[in-house]
C-alpha cells in the first residue's frame, strides 16, 4: 500500500514537472554588435518579462549569432527567431511606412518625443499591414537623437567643404546630405569601422552612442555639432504567429512591459551616454564644427520639402497612404512646439 502510495506521488510530482516546463517560453531575440544605448530597452524588457512571469518566459538575446542585421527582418518572416530589431533605412521597400520617421529636418526635439511620434506611426493600420507582410508586429523603438557626422581629415569650414564627401549615411540623411554635394553610401554599423579604417569613407553619420560603439572617434578628427538632418528608425519587432501563440498572462507580461523598458532606454541614453559623448570627443582632440544659423537654414530649406515630396509621390503610387502618415508625425510635432 505504502508503495502504491509513494508511486502515486511520484507520478503525480513528475506529472507537475512536466507541467511547469510545457509552461515554460523561450523566445530568441536576433540583435547585433553589442550590450550597448541602442539595445538597453530590450535588455530592461527581457529582465522585466523573466520577472513577472517568475522564469516561465524568458528573451534569449543574441548580438549577431542568429542573423546578419540586414537580414533581420526576413528571419522574422519565417519564424527563424521570435523577436528582432532592426532599421527602416537599412530596406526601405520592405518597410515604407516607417520610414516616415526618417525624413530629414522634421524637427524631433526630444527621445520622449521620438517614442511618441514612432508609436502613432507604428498603430497607424497601413503600417500594421506593411510590416503584417512579413509576419511581423511592430512592438517598439529605439528612439535615437539627432544624427551628426564624424569624419577624417580636414575639418569642414562650411557645408560647401561636404561636396564630393564619401559619407556612410542612410536613409533620409542621406538623401539631405546629397542636397549639399556630399556621396552618401548605405551600409550597416558592423561595417563602418572598416570602411573608414580602408578610405572607402571619409566620414560617418550616426548617433553619439553608435560614434562611441563602432569606434568612428578613433579614426575621426571632426565633429559637427549642429548637423542634425534627421535621425534613424529602429524598431524591435516579433513574430506574429509566436505572439499569438503566448498564454494571455505571458502576453501581458511582454506588452505591459514596454513602457518601462523604453523608459529605462531613455534615462540611460540621456544621463549616461549623453554624459560621456563629450569627453570621448575632448579626450581624442576631436575638433568640433558648428555651422551658422544661415548655413543649417539653407541646408534644410534644400533638403526637407523636396524629400518630403518626394517620399509622398513615391509612397502614394505604392498605394500606401503617404500624405496622411506625412500628416500624422508633422501634425504631432507641430502641435507639441
Amino acid at each position: 500500500m505504502m508503495n502504491k502510495l509513494i508511486g502515486r506521488v511520484s507520478v503525480a510530482a513528475l506529472a507537475i514537472a512536466f507541467a511547469g516546463e510545457a509552461l515554460a517560453v523561450e523566445w530568441n531575440v536576433s540583435l547585433w554588435g553589442k550590450r550597448r544605448a541602442f539595445t538597453e530597452h530590450v535588455e530592461r524588457l527581457a529582465e522585466l518579462v523573466a520577472e513577472r512571469t517568475n522564469g516561465e518566459f524568458t528573451l534569449n538575446l543574441s548580438y549577431g549569432g542568429l542573423s546578419k542585421n540586414r537580414e533581420n527582418l526576413d528571419g522574422i518572416s519565417i519564424g527563424a527567431f521570435e523577436m528582432a530589431q532592426f532599421c527602416a533605412g537599412y530596406h526601405a521597400d520592405k518597410n515604407p511606412t516607417i520610414t516616415v520617421l526618417e525624413l530629414p529636418f522634421l524637427g524631433v526635439s526630444s527621445l520622449e518625443q521620438e517614442v511618441e511620434l514612432s508609436m502613432a506611426v507604428y498603430q497607424h493600420p497601413a503600417a500594421v499591414e506593411d510590416l503584417g507582410r512579413w509576419n511581423a508586429v511592430l512592438l517598439m523603438p529605439s528612439p535615437l537623437p539627432q544624427y551628426n557626422i564624424a569624419g577624417a581629415g580636414d575639418a569642414p569650414a562650411s557645408l560647401a567643404d561636404f561636396k564630393g564627401l564619401a559619407v556612410r549615411a542612410t536613409g533620409g540623411i542621406g538623401k539631405a546630405l546629397e542636397t549639399i554635394g556630399a556621396v552618401p553610401t548605405s551600409m550597416s554599423a558592423t561595417e563602418v569601422r572598416q570602411a573608414m579604417d580602408s578610405g572607402v569613407v571619409k566620414a560617418v553619420s550616426f548617433a553619439p552612442h553608435a560614434h562611441m560603439s563602432f569606434g568612428t572617434i578613433e579614426n575621426a578628427t571632426w565633429w559637427t555639432t549642429n548637423l542634425n538632418p534627421g535621425t534613424v528608425n529602429c524598431p524591435v519587432v516579433v513574430n506574429a504567429d509566436a505572439l499569438d501563440a503566448l498564454s494571455e498572462s505571458h502576453r501581458e507580461a511582454l506588452l505591459g512591459s514596454v513602457e518601462e523598458a523604453l523608459a529605462h532606454y531613455i534615462a540611460n541614453y540621456n544621463n549616461n551616454t549623453m554624459a560621456a559623448w563629450g569627453p570621448a570627443l575632448e579626450e581624442r582632440g576631436i575638433t568640433k564644427v558648428t555651422f551658422s544659423d544661415d548655413e543649417i537654414a539653407a541646408f534644410k530649406d534644400a533638403a526637407a520639402a523636396p524629400a518630403a515630396a518626394s517620399w509622398i509621390e513615391e509612397n502614394a503610387a505604392r498605394g500606401l497612404p503617404a500624405q496622411e502618415l506625412y500628416d500624422l508625425v508633422t501634425g504631432m510635432i507641430a502641435q507639441s512646439n
